[in-house]
């Protein structure tokens, strides 16, 4: 490098050839090669206007020295750095590039080579050398931004063999005038944004997992639609994770057994193989349903955790199915490379498996709704019917009483109304359970009461809302309830009662034609013992009722209005009085 007339001008490099060949750096190469004039005859000069341009030439060429005029020394010594870093630009993983104002490459530290396949990319477009990559923002025009604006700018470009690269471009501020070169570098960003484009896959899989429209839900019962589910979760696993193996297994939270929902590719005894949410003995899927932790299994041989599952599997992974922070399952799936899984599949499967999550229990909540809604339907009937079918009821034994021991045949007759109203009540119960999905649960369960079920239970009581409620209360236990208006209609029910006796028998003290004392003693007359209980407002017992039917034996009392536990527990208490197998029941 040199100076101006000012200073005695310096040569750098040395004479290699017959006629050497020399760089000149200056604004007039004109004034240069009147300094130069001399050398003019034996050597070689080659004049360039910037020391960006000098770098470009210096790539291509062979020089034997360079000279540098004073206005260019400052950039000059950056570049000179510039030349000097150049191995360490080399090793870095992103390309480095310098371009004119046209795209072309200036100088490259040789990444685009080896993105490109080129021995060479001096000279050349940028985008060309890159096979035309499609821009796809943020900024369009990433190069001519950055000239005008002389900031820099980003973009991300897409190749043809869906290779993504991050682009930054930045211009080289001259000492003088416009922004003439830049600097830019490239990162292979492919994986990156594969992984991205994976992930949203993922997502837009969740979400279809078990979605479907009305019209197609309303033509799929839950069988089909627990096969959709299955099916969708084989696809994705197989189409988007790239998993041939799976296994899918559902926890039972009252026994704590996973039962398999999905077995693709497992052996049959490994599908059949009874697992529990344990961390011992039950192999990984039991350590991750008891732990809530996903195992990566890099080789079986060596896991004391593994049981066998696919045929020659030599690696696993298994995630826990979470929703709410509760683990509901497992997924599991298996490969026959060891240490196949990454870090990044421990990931996806991850986030598939919240999504599997949620579609399980969108399939719960959907037999829970139907379970539901059936035994909604089916207690709007019966409470509809219940009243209807209980007069039925009245009227025949009322009927009935005035022909027994006169015409056998209408007393047979009526009978048969007797028994065919009150198995109404049951085809509406079975009706009903046929109308709830298999194994389905409603979402609001009745307290298991095993006193209850089955009981024969008749209310007797002129007030309409009463006879209702008891209908209401117990059958959801497993009563059979009938009723009566007043002391006399229940004798007769009483009376004609199908082959067994009321369980318990529950009347108001003061009757419409008798006092609750006068209604037992007439029941005595039909039974014994009499299952009673007597029902009356607080404090309220005109005429004694109650205390000349606990001196005949009365067992309980009932205060209205009454609670749903002390009717319960009364009709219980009843239940347990006179049954001696019900007292081992309770016992």
């Amino acid at each position: 490098m040199g100076c101006g007339p000012a200073h005695a001008p310096l040569l750098c490099g040395c004479l290699m050839s017959a006629k050497p060949k020399i760089l000149l750096v200056c604004d007039c190469p004109e004034n240069a090669g009147r300094t130069f004039a001399e050398l003019a005859g034996s050597h070689e000069l080659v004049a360039v206007q910037s020391p960006v341009r000098a770098l470009a030439m210096l790539t291509r060429e062979k020089f034997d020295g360079v000279y540098v005029a004073p206005e260019h020394m400052e950039r000059a010594l950056d570049l000179a750095r510039l030349i000097r870093n150049e191995q360490i630009l080399e090793g870095l993983p992103d390309g480095v590039v310098l371009l004119d104002s046209e795209n072309r490459i200036l100088w490259s530290n040789g990444r685009l080579c080896e993105w490109s396949d080129r021995d060479s990319v001096l000279g050349q477009n940028f985008y060309a050398v890159l096979g035309s990559p499609e821009i796809l923002g943020p900024d369009f025009c990433p190069f001519h931004t950055a000239l005008a604006t002389g900031q820099g700018t980003t973009s991300t470009l897409r190749i043809g063999d869906n290779r993504y690269f991050h682009l930054h471009a930045a211009p080289l501020r001259e000492v003088e005038g416009p922004c003439r070169h830049l600097v830019a570098t490239v990162r292979d960003v492919t994986v990156e944004v594969q992984q991205q484009q994976k992930l949203a896959a993922i997502h837009q899989a969740g979400m279809e997992l078990a979605d479907l429209t009305p019209e197609e839900l309303r033509h799929m019962d839950v069988n089909e639609r627990i096969e959709l589910l299955k099916s969708n979760i084989l696809h994705y696993t197989k189409d988007l994770l790239h998993f041939d193996v799976v296994e899918v297994r559902l926890l039972d939270q009252k026994t704590g057994k996973l039962e398999t929902l999905l077995s693709e590719g497992m052996e049959p005894e490994a599908a059949d193989r009874i697992l529990y949410a344990q961390p011992q003995n039950n192999g990984v899927t039991g350590f991750v349903a008891a732990t809530g932790k996903s195992y990566l299994c890099e080789d079986t041989t060596e896991d004391p955790l593994y049981l066998e599952g696919a045929k020659d599997a030599k690696s696993s992974l298994t995630v826990p199915l979470v929703l709410h922070d509760d683990v509901i399952g497992t997924f599991n799936v298996e490969s026959p490379r060891p240490r196949a899984f990454l870090e990044s599949d421990l990931q996806f499967l991850e986030i598939f498996s919240r999504d599997v999550a949620v579609a399980l229990n969108q399939l719960e909540l959907l037999v829970a709704e139907k379970a539901t809604t059936a035994a909604e339907s089916c207690e709007a009937i019966h409470s509809a019917v219940a009243l209807p079918i209980d007069e039925i009821l009245n009227d025949a034994v009322n009927v009935m009483e005035r022909y027994i021991g006169h015409e056998p045949e209408v007393v047979e007759r009526i009978q048969r109304i007797l028994r065919n109203a009150r198995d109404i009540k049951q085809v509406i119960q079975e009706v009903g359970k046929t109308m709830a999905p298999a194994h389905a649960q409603p979402q609001i369960e009745a307290e298991d009461r095993p006193l209850l079920r089955g009981r024969r239970v008749l209310v007797v009581d002129a007030d309409e809302t009463v006879r209702s409620a008891a209908h209401a209360l117990l059958e959801r236990y497993g009563c059979i309830v009938e009723t009566a208006h007043d002391g006399a209609e229940a004798i007769f029910m009483v009376r004609a009662a199908p082959g067994s006796d009321y369980d318990v028998i529950i009347a108001d003290i003061r009757l419409p034609d008798m006092k609750g004392y006068d209604f037992m003693v007439r029941l005595q007359e039909i039974i014994d013992p009499v299952p009673l209980v007597l029902m009356t407002g607080f404090g309220y017992d005109p005429g004694h009722s109650i205390v000349k039917a606990r001196q005949a034996g009365l067992q309980a009392v009932l205060y209205k209005p009454f609670r749903l536990d002390q009717l319960l527990s009364t009709v219980e208490q009843i239940v347990q009085t006179y049954d001696p197998a019900a007292q081992a029941v309770g016992d």
